[in-house]
């Protein structure tokens, strides 16, 4: 296990701060297992072909990673790592030759090192086994097996490779929605929907026992329902207590943004900021509610953080509709049904009276303005070069849902042709990720001088499960800003 001198300092203070450690979760071989009868219950989009994910797209993305995270991990190894033989043993969490950084950091590891401990092995067997309904002598046998094997079973479902024992988790690999890193503290998520409820868990016991986090155990937050919430009606969204990590953005020292959504209700937000605001880890909160559409999810499907004064947006739901007439009655009653009407409302700790802002454009500028002190005008790039049927067609494929490396440097797919161009426009050099790396290797390029650029990563089976790169990454150490 991590030894107490690799303790994680936790420090995130806004989305664009110099990534330094992240927690991340590869394709296990649960997603090969998804079907399409199920594929929406475990919330995919579509079935995926999972060595494609893994050889052709989800590997790049470990690469790259490692190279700005990690070089010595990588740099002067990407040929044998790559080279057929070795069978991607680089990438496999349970083999001698997996790369194992304690800045590109694998859940499943984490996993494994804490049910090296009886006590703990026993303690998370018997709660996976209670939500999973499974029969005592599987308990009893799950207890029994080697950690390393456990975790995979834990995470994948799957014992002995194919004998699927309960369902698996393919979400996993969008680790953000476990929670986020605010500052010092770790907000764990409650999730919307009963098909991650065994991350969570998963995430808990991670968080409170591994020694990497041993100095942080104070500072991790728990989301919990109302008190005597169980008396209380709870089959509609917005009476539910969910949050997850991915409607929740650090934008600076002292703001987070929480998004009202899909799988973020109006009960997650106000619990979130109580313990926001009693614990002093912020001073303002703004809640941002969206349609509750399965076309959004996330807030962080619909915007995302490039440089201190751009963002990448939708602009049919960033902009403020000023298309309502009272001569046209279907467009104004219809533009006032309070699902499909984006609000936001920001919360000052010990103010009593909120800030309310148009749109999201809105808030967003007074966030590069007043709260980063950009001194150059704040730019949007939209979606698909904001021209329908493309902004909503590579917004479906995550075209605002980007990962900053550093401030000006991101990760996005290469499909969503419209956007990326929409980026050269901006002044953003594009490249793609293969080539990149040849770069990064034979010493063509250092990705620590990289500027301005948008890094081009292939996806077509990644897209499928309808999440970027922001949703794959829980970053927990970033360089402040200044």
């Amino acid at each position: 296990m991590t030894s107490p001198a690799n303790q994680l300092n936790l420090n995130v203070s806004s989305e664009i701060g110099t990534l330094r450690a992240l927690l991340i979760h590869s394709p296990d071989s649960g997603l090969g297992k998804v079907v399409p009868s199920k594929a929406q219950d475990w919330l995919f989009e579509d079935i995926v072909h999972l060595d494609t994910m893994r050889r052709n797209e989800y590997d790049y993305y470990i690469k790259l990673l490692l190279y700005f995270l990690d070089p010595n991990k990588i740099k002067g190894h990407l040929q044998q790592i790559d080279a057929s033989e070795n069978q991607r043993n680089f990438y496999k969490p349970d083999h001698k030759d997996f790369y194992a950084s304690d800045k590109v950091i694998e859940i499943q590891t984490l996993l494994a090192e804490i049910l090296q401990d009886d006590v703990i092995r026993e303690k998370l067997t018997a709660s996976v086994c209670a939500i999973e309904s499974c029969n005592y002598r599987l308990q009893q046998q799950l207890y029994k097996t080697d950690p390393v094997e456990l975790a995979k079973i834990f995470i994948s479902g799957s014992l002995y490779k194919d004998n699927l024992i309960f369902s698996p988790i393919p979400n996993l690999i969008f680790s953000r929605d476990i929670g986020i890193t605010i500052n010092n503290h770790i907000l764990i998520n409650k999730p919307a929907k009963k098909a991650r409820s065994r991350e969570t868990l998963l995430a808990r016991y991670i968080l409170f026992n591994h020694p990497l986090f041993a100095g942080s155990r104070e500072h991790i937050l728990e989301i919990t329902d109302p008190v005597q919430h169980f008396l209380r009606p709870g089959t509609e969204q917005d009476e539910k207590t969910t949050l997850e990590g991915g409607d929740v953005m650090m934008v600076s020292k002292n703001h987070v943004i929480i998004g009202c959504s899909e799988r973020t209700s109006l009960g997650g937000a106000h619990e979130a900021i109580k313990l926001l605001f009693e614990n002093k880890v912020v001073e303002k909160v703004t809640v941002l509610k969206i349609p509750h559409k399965r076309d959004y999810m996330h807030i962080d499907t619909v915007f995302t953080q490039v440089k201190r004064n751009v963002w990448v947006i939708l602009g049919s739901l960033g902009k403020a509709d000023m298309s309502v007439s009272a001569s046209d009655p279907l467009s104004w009653f219809g533009d006032k049904r309070p699902k499909d009407k984006t609000e936001i409302v920001q919360f000052i700790n010990g103010h009593e009276q909120p800030i309310s802002f148009n749109c999201i454009e809105e808030l967003l500028n007074d966030i590069s303005m007043n709260d980063l002190g950009s001194t150059e005008p704040t730019q949007f790039i939209y979606s698909g070069g904001n021209n329908f049927p493309f902004d909503a067609r590579e917004q479906w494929t995550d075209s605002c849902n980007l990962l900053a490396l550093k401030e000006g440097v991101v990760l996005g797919y290469d499909r969503n042709d419209k956007t990326v161009e929409a980026f050269k426009q901006s002044g953003f050099s594009v490249v793609k990720v293969a080539d990149l790396l040849q770069q990064f290797e034979n010493g063509g390029l250092d990705a620590h001088t990289m500027e301005d650029t948008l890094i081009l990563m292939p996806s077509s089976e990644l897209s499928r499960a309808r999440g970027g790169f922001h949703c794959m990454s829980l970053p927990l150490v970033r360089d402040n800003i200044s």
